[in-house]
Order: C-alpha cells, then sequence, then structure tokens
C-alpha cells in the first residue's frame, strides 16, 4: 500500500490550492485520512481529519478556509485549500488509516508536497 500526495505549488495570498492523496496497492477499507502540514522550523501540526463515515475535523487556524473531503471510490482524499495565508507555507502530508487485503491495519503516510504561499 502506498500513499501519493501531489497538488502543491506556489500561490498568492488569497488564492486557492487543491491537493490530493491517493492510495494504492491491496486495499480493503481506508479508516481515517489526514492531512499534516510542517513549516520550516516547527513540529507537525493536524491539519484535518475526514473518518470513514465523513465526519470532519479541522485545526482552528483553518477552520472556514480548507475542507477535507474523500472519494472512496478512487481512494482518494482533498484538501481545498481557500483564502491562502503565507503563514499556511509549510510541507503538507496525508496519512491514512488503511486496512489492506491481508486485514492487516496500519497508519500510512505520503510523501509531502510542498505550499508557499508568497506574494
Amino acid at each position: 500500500v502506498q500513499l501519493q500526495a501531489s497538488g502543491g505549488g506556489l500561490v498568492q495570498p488569497g488564492g486557492s490550492l487543491r491537493l490530493s492523496c491517493a492510495a494504492s496497492g491491496s486495499i480493503f477499507s481506508i479508516n481515517d485520512l489526514s492531512w499534516y502540514r510542517q513549516a520550516p522550523g516547527k513540529q507537525r501540526e493536524l491539519v484535518a481529519t475526514i473518518t470513514a463515515d465523513v465526519s470532519t475535523n479541522y485545526a482552528d487556524s483553518v477552520k472556514g478556509r480548507f475542507t477535507i473531503s474523500r472519494d472512496n471510490t478512487k481512494n482518494t482524499g482533498y484538501l481545498q485549500m481557500n483564502s491562502l495565508k503565507p503563514e499556511d507555507t509549510a510541507v503538507y502530508y496525508c496519512s491514512a488509516n488503511i486496512i489492506s487485503m491481508d486485514w492487516r491495519r496500519r497508519e500510512y503516510w505520503g510523501q509531502g508536497t510542498e505550499v508557499t504561499v508568497s506574494s
């Protein structure tokens, strides 16, 4: 099982980006899917989580601006980021709690995708 994060880039303040996190491999089901970020010199922080029953939770710093979603038919999660601020600049990582076809359950991490918000 692998997770592939994509969609990062350079955007001006106030702009938008959509990150994707695609899971592949021998997957039975995906439970919680989360996005984290790590800014230079700071600890990694949880940005948003979406559960298997589509409940969502957000960090206070992104509430009302970011939306997490998932498409179970594609084994993919998304993070729509609007009204971006320079302080959103970070490497964004996705993680997912996945049950594989051999009934093993574990947390997987994607590689980071860099988001830079700057004029």
